[in-house]
C-alpha cells in the first residue's frame, strides 16, 4: 500500500524516472519543469500550486517559461501551473491535455508514469516554443521536491 508521506510516496526508482524525464525535456528547451509533492494542501489545490510556483521561484525564469506540477498525496489532487510566457505560447486546451494524461495514470495508481508522460509532453511543447539555446542555463534544480514549504 502506498504511503501518503511525500518523501515515501514515490519509490527511489520512480523519482529517478521523473528526474530523468525532467532532464531529458530540459535538454531541448530553455523551459524549467518542477514537480512538488506535499502530503495535503492547506488551501484549494490550484491556489496552493500558485503559491508554491512563486515560493520555488518558477516566476523568475528568463523567458517566463517555468512549469510546476503539484501533487497533494493524501487527497490525490494535483495542479499544473505555467508561467505567462508558456501560457501565451501554447494553444488553448494544452493544459487540459496534460491534466488528462495525469488523470488517466493516477486513476490506476500509476503516479510516476503519469508524471513522466506529462513531463515528456510538456517538454515537447516547450521545445517548439522555447527551443534550447547555447547560452541557456539550468535555472531550477532537476528534482522531485517533497514536503511542506512555508504556508
Amino acid at each position: 500500500m502506498r504511503t501518503f508521506k511525500p518523501n515515501k510516496f514515490l519509490t527511489r526508482e520512480e523519482k529517478e524516472k521523473i528526474v530523468a524525464a525532467i532532464k531529458e525535456a530540459e535538454k531541448q528547451t530553455s523551459g524549467e519543469i518542477r514537480v512538488h509533492l506535499e502530503k495535503k494542501t492547506p488551501a484549494p489545490v490550484l491556489e496552493r500550486a500558485k503559491e508554491l510556483f512563486f515560493k520555488l521561484s518558477l516566476d523568475k525564469t528568463r523567458h517566463k517559461n517555468g512549469i510546476l506540477i503539484y501533487l497533494a498525496t493524501r487527497e490525490k489532487l494535483f495542479a499544473i501551473i505555467g508561467d505567462e510566457g508558456i501560457n501565451q505560447a501554447v494553444p488553448a486546451g494544452f493544459w487540459d491535455e496534460i491534466r488528462d494524461i495525469i488523470q488517466k495514470h493516477f486513476k490506476d495508481d500509476n503516479f510516476s508514469d503519469g508524471l513522466v508522460e506529462a513531463i515528456q509532453k510538456v517538454g515537447e511543447k516547450l521545445k517548439a516554443y522555447f527551443p534550447y539555446q547555447t547560452d541557456d542555463r539550468n535555472e531550477c534544480p532537476d528534482e522531485v521536491n517533497e514536503g511542506e514549504i512555508g504556508k
